[in-house]
């Protein structure tokens, strides 16, 4: 297979996607973050498993085939989060999961269409850009290291494991983990294997969730679910994204344009089976790259495995996720955060240039939305000499 330089000091990346043992264990590598939000909107929500994987599994493998970089699919974070909360007071339904999935894939499908997003982006500053990547990347490792305080020896025993295999082709680091983390859960609830025994195996196929949506659902959906998203959707899932993959593969490279349609594009086809709002974030990149995988063919074998699951043990969905104890999926996210924050790229030659990189970082640590706005305002600042450090 012909093969073009990576970056500096790496090996070569393949042109096309390779589904060996490598991209098998960088399929795993966005599990962290996948399997909380899934988890969450199943539970918490009583969504359908069916419908959430099945969305999941079919978009992440159209994804691999066409960007053939490990480009990812993952919960849109505000949505999911703001879901969750405000279902305890039966405010958020699985019809107005729907319905933010549906208005979420028309705003951006319009956006990528008229070329807006791209013109957005285009007057972003460099500057932004790497605190928004340095930001999120802190981000999940802080996430990962709260994780990973339900279980210091787990997570010690795993982690240590974890770096001393990165990088070794014959024993992947994810799979390592991944029969730890399965091992320990078995170990500790043995009833696990019994009830996902029991479970057995069921054919489902899709249908269509859209048809029962009320004005209600809409509404809520929308103003409460869909727009709040747009800012961190900007920063993490177009800005962000574009600039992870154009530097770690810049043989194919991406445009805010083509990543905002392919947002819309999943977007209207997850709340027409029963999924949830979805995004290509930054995060996901990292973590597939930190495991491995250096081409689409991890995020369709991730993709191909999340079908199966949902047509034929959607009902063990649940049960499965239990598996893995919680510590492990904050190792899984913290080597992911490194891996992104580690590509941020420079912080600035001067300590005003530096401050707005570390502002904008730490501000979306808590908010990408928020942390965005700051790090603008900054840089203008500092553009007219306002910004003295």
């Amino acid at each position: 297979m012909n093969e073009l330089p990576a970056q500096p000091g790496t090996r070569t990346v393949p042109i096309g996607n390779r589904f060996d043992r490598m991209e098998w264990a960088g399929a795993f590598g966005d599990l962290g973050t996948l399997i909380p939000f899934v988890a969450a909107y199943i539970t918490v929500l009583t969504l359908d498993p069916f419908g959430v994987l099945f969305a999941f599994g079919a978009s992440m493998v159209v994804c691999g085939l066409y960007y053939k970089t490990p480009f990812p699919v993952q919960p849109m974070k505000a949505i999911g989060a703001a879901a969750a909360v405000q279902a305890a007071q039966v405010v958020i339904t699985p019809g107005a999961v729907y319905a933010a999935g549906l208005v979420t894939g028309i705003v951006w499908l319009a956006l990528g269409l008229t070329g807006f997003s791209s013109r957005v982006a285009k007057v972003v500053p460099a500057s932004v850009v790497a605190g928004i990547v340095l930001g999120l990347g802190f981000g999940f490792m802080l996430e990962g290291v709260k994780m990973i305080q339900t279980d210091w020896l787990v997570a010690g025993i795993g982690g240590i494991a974890t770096l001393l295999l990165l990088g070794n082709r014959k024993f992947p680091a994810m799979f390592a983990l991944l029969v730890f983390g399965a091992a320990v859960g078995v170990y500790r609830s043995p009833d696990l294997l019994a009830g996902l025994a029991r479970s057995g195996v069921g054919v489902r196929t899709p249908e269509f969730a859209l048809g029962s949506l009320s004005w209600n659902d809409l509404w809520i959906g929308a103003v409460l679910l869909a727009l709040p998203q747009v800012p961190l959707t900007l920063g993490n899932a177009l800005i962000a994204i574009k600039k992870e993959n154009n530097e770690l593969f810049p043989h194919v490279p991406v445009t805010e344009k083509k990543i905002s349609i392919s947002t819309g594009l999943m977007n209207l086809f997850s709340s027409s089976v029963g999924g949830v709002p979805m995004c290509h974030g930054a995060g996901g990149m990292a973590g597939h790259v930190a495991f491995g995988a250096r081409t689409g063919g991890a995020v369709v074998i991730l993709g191909v495995l999340l079908l199966v699951l949902a047509v034929f043990f959607s009902g063990s969905v649940e049960l499965l996720f239990r598996l893995f104890p919680s510590a492990v999926l904050g190792v899984i996210l913290f080597l992911a955060g490194a891996q992104l924050a580690l590509g941020a790229g420079s912080i600035g030659e001067t300590r005003a240039a530096r401050m707005v990189v570390l502002a904008t970082a730490a501000f979306c640590m808590w908010n990408v939305a928020v942390g965005f706005l700051v790090g603008v305002a900054l840089h203008h600042l500092q553009g007219r000499g306002l910004l003295r450090l």
